[in-house]
């Protein structure tokens, strides 16, 4: 079983930046797709960005694109999220999550991954 812990969320004005981590344990993961979600109160879960962990290929929602930037680094099994340019909207409990399926084009709903993390909150001031 993978285990996904999430850090680095916060309170941030608008306009600034965050980095958030997701550290996975538990086994290895070529073939792993790693993504990340958030949720806003009163909303729906949707998806923020992914990327595949063995050939490094990525996938952004329209809304962060240009602002968010996934990477992963193999040996510390850590997927980073740089978070630029943020915005009140983007206020929302961010979570990790894990595919262990490999796929061919990287999903984008929730049900399609089956490891998450507890979230970290992100809050950005206007």
């Amino acid at each position: 079983q993978v285990q996904l812990v999430e850090s680095g969320g916060g309170l941030v004005q608008a306009g600034g930046s965050l980095r958030l981590s997701c550290a996975a344990s538990g086994r290895t993961f070529s073939g792993y797709t790693m993504a990340w979600f958030r949720q806003a109160p009163g909303n729906e879960r949707e998806f923020v960005a992914a990327v595949m962990w063995s050939s490094g290929r990525t996938n952004y929602a329209d809304s962060v694109k240009g602002r968010f930037t996934i990477s992963r680094d193999k040996a510390k099994r850590t997927v980073y999220p740089q978070m630029n340019s943020l915005k009140p909207e983007y206020t929302a409990i961010y979570y990790c999550a894990a595919r262990s399926t490999p796929a061919l084009t990287i999903r984008l709903l929730g049900y399609e991954y089956n490891n998450w993390g507890q979230g970290t909150q992100v809050t950005v001031s206007s």
